[in-house]
């Protein structure tokens, strides 16, 4: 009940972890914490029995947002552009077709190089071989040396190996030195002063391969909370107190569908029908269309849909590609589509 009325009128009131209850049931999987804000309050809150506040959850694949909003800030202070080939100096020999990969291409997964993220058997999964067995000492070299598999801009192709060099691409634009440490510094503070300092994001830990490469595709620690906080970011690009952090253009750039996957737009999932895969990453069809979602590796969602002024956290372990992920996401997609439009919010089906 007080739940409800907070989501009709936006008043105040104690969290209610009420409307999370569903979340938490056993067809799900394990659902670790939860969260659910309404115009920048928090509506519900809950944690499984061993987590708390103190908890930093792993990221998986929503790091590939951060990402992406790390290089939209070098994009808006003009040390990169979307369209221009891909500053990776391997790429740019004579005759190579890999220097017609543009940034733009990498962000939409459609660079056309030859990553496997998940193979059969499983150890045929290049993420995985880079991530755990011999690629992490220098993860971003092994993913740019991967030839092409299809003409850049035609194939959507998602990979945590093109996010890495998406880092790789951030920490040689800030930095001109080969020390991983001092890599790792550079990187951490950018991240710090343009986007985790701005959001209120205090509980922030990344994580670093030998070469002082972070590891953007899948390696970030935050607090529930925090990935509040992100999520609130991507409403409309602003911190807690109004200032625009991300400029509209690029928060724009990645909620556009990407030209090969409908339900991709720049490292952000789009809840649009028409993806290349046969089972929605999202639920088109319930919320608004406008609505946007980190995703990671078994359940990991920060939903946020700026038509309702909503941001939705899961957090926990399901494993993915099964009737209990399924559930899962069509259970994330009841909670938002009984959350009414905000003021002047519009949707399309």
């Amino acid at each position: 009940m007080l739940a409800s009325a907070l989501l009709a009128t936006g008043s105040v009131a104690a969290p209610d972890p009420g409307p999370l209850a569903p979340l938490f049931r056993a067809d799900v999987g394990e659902t670790r914490a939860a969260l659910l804000l309404r115009d920048g309050q928090v509506v519900a809150k809950r944690y499984a029995p061993g987590y708390s506040d103190a908890t930093r959850f792993i990221s998986w694949s929503m790091a590939k947002t951060v990402t992406a909003l790390l290089v939209g800030d070098l994009v808006a202070d003009g040390k990169l552009a979307l369209d221009a080939p891909a500053p990776i100096a391997e790429w740019h020999e004579a005759g190579d077709p890999r220097r017609a990969i543009t940034l733009r291409m990498l962000l939409n997964m459609s660079s056309g190089l030859a990553h496997t993220e998940v193979g059969d058997p499983v150890e045929a999964s290049d993420t995985n071989q880079v991530l755990f067995v011999s690629g992490s000492q220098a993860m971003a070299a092994r993913a740019i040396g991967a030839k092409l598999e299809a003409r850049p801009g035609a194939k959507f192709e998602y990979s945590s190996l093109t996010t890495l060099i998406l880092s790789e691409i951030i920490t040689r634009t800030l930095t001109t030195s080969t020390d991983p440490r001092a890599r790792a510094r550079a990187y951490q503070a950018f991240a710090e002063r343009r986007l985790f300092a701005p959001a209120g994001i205090t509980s922030a830990r990344l994580e670093f391969d030998g070469a002082g490469t972070q590891i953007g595709g899948s390696l970030i620690y935050m607090t529930l909370d925090d990935y509040g906080r992100l999520g609130s970011v991507l409403l409309a690009g602003k911190a807690p107190d109004g200032t625009q952090i991300v400029a509209p253009d690029w928060l724009a750039f990645m909620k556009t569908p990407s030209p090969d996957n409908r339900e991709y737009g720049g490292q952000l999932w789009l809840n649009r029908p028409g993806g290349v895969d046969r089972r929605p990453a999202l639920f088109p069809g319930h919320g608004p269309a406008s609505l946007v979602s980190c995703l990671g590796h078994l359940g990991q969602f920060v939903i946020a849909s700026p038509d309702q002024k909503l941001v939705l956290v899961r957090l926990g372990k399901t494993q993915d590609d099964t009737p209990t992920f399924t559930t899962l996401r069509a259970r994330l997609g009841r909670i938002v589509e009984r959350i009414p439009l905000a003021a002047g919010g519009e949707t399309r089906r």
